[in-house]
């Protein structure tokens, strides 16, 4: 029986809940739906993530003024993908970050990622029409970037641990307070989207770098906020073990000489009973499967997803 593509038949409202993680420091969840957060300096504010509209960024904005007045200086955009940078517009930030890889990816394939994600996800989309065009970052790095918080504030640390979600994931990291914003690198009891990863990479040493920093709480790219150690491991461990089992089952069809139809079957098949309740696996898993599988055929470097090869994919490969 087809599924409904993708989100699309997910128009359900979340309920979104701002949690104050230490003071000045913010994250918005929302069941599910990609998260968002924010550290106060001495006399400005720096926000992660944008949101894939300004009005929907708005209403996160809006939540955030409840506790602070400070002007947006910096927008950090943890990567490329659409509903994470289009609403960037609403912050009138003074400088948004990212990696030189993201500039390179919303180059490459910034638009095309616009369309095939409005047609994925609908619902995250309030008001296309208020987006303004593509969002450029305006400072980009290559392995760090340290922000002076002023005062006693102390720093916010900006790191790619390498390879994984894409080529230019970076996390948020607070030092002082053991606080970690992951992006989509680490997800907390939430399916993993891979359609642009590079899977043996983030599997093992991104993920490696990422356990390294000891984060004490975590704010994954979706999913609910993770306390203490214990809970950040389990998040880590959850990530690895998703990619762990994809690359198993799916390797496994590839090398007999299977098809990838055979492989989405046999990785779903192994990842359902522990995470096929967990928001988007079903949306995500046809799209994880063709790049995994564009891997080991020797693709190392993302195929670019439009709305037309989004479509046709997923009546190939839905389980």
């Amino acid at each position: 029986m087809s599924k409904p593509f993708a989100s699309s038949a997910d128009l359900a409202g979340k309920t979104e809940s701002l949690e104050v993680l230490a003071d000045g420091v913010y994250a918005l969840t929302a069941e599910g739906d990609p998260n968002v957060g924010a550290v106060e300096g001495e006399d400005f504010l720096v926000c992660f993530e944008a949101r894939a509209t300004p009005v929907a960024a708005a209403d996160w904005l809006a939540r955030l003024r409840e506790h602070t007045t400070k002007p947006v200086r910096y927008l950090v955009l943890s990567h490329y993908h659409a509903v994470r940078v289009l609403g960037a517009s609403a912050f009138d930030a003074d400088v948004i970050v990212a990696h030189e890889q993201t500039r390179r990816l919303i180059a490459e394939r910034g638009a095309q990622d616009w369309a095939s994600e409005l047609g994925r996800m609908p619902r995250l989309f309030r008001e296309p029409a208020s987006i303004p065009g593509l969002t450029w970052p305006t400072v980009t790095f290559t392995d760090a970037l340290t922000i002076h918080l002023g005062g006693d504030r102390g720093e916010l640390v900006l790191r790619h641990c390498g390879r994984g979600h894409t080529a230019g994931d970076i996390v948020a990291w607070l030092p002082e307070q053991r606080i970690l914003y992951a992006g989509d690198l680490v997800e907390a009891r939430a399916a993993l989207y891979t359609g642009d990863a590079f899977h043996a990479d983030w599997s093992a040493g991104t993920l490696d770098a990422v356990a390294a920093l000891g984060a004490r709480t975590l704010v994954g790219g979706r999913g609910a906020v993770a306390y203490g150690e214990d809970a950040v491991d389990a998040a880590i461990a959850q990530t690895r073990d998703f990619l762990v089992t994809m690359r198993e089952r799916v390797g496994a069809v590839h090398a007999a000489g299977g098809t990838p139809r055979e492989a989405s079957a046999a990785a779903h098949a192994a990842l359902a009973p522990r995470y096929g309740a967990w928001p988007i696996f079903e949306h995500c898993m046809p799209f994880n499967v063709q790049r995994l599988w564009d891997e080991l055929d020797g693709v190392d470097w993302p195929r670019i997803w439009t709305a037309e090869r989004d479509r046709e994919v997923w009546a190939e490969l839905q389980a």
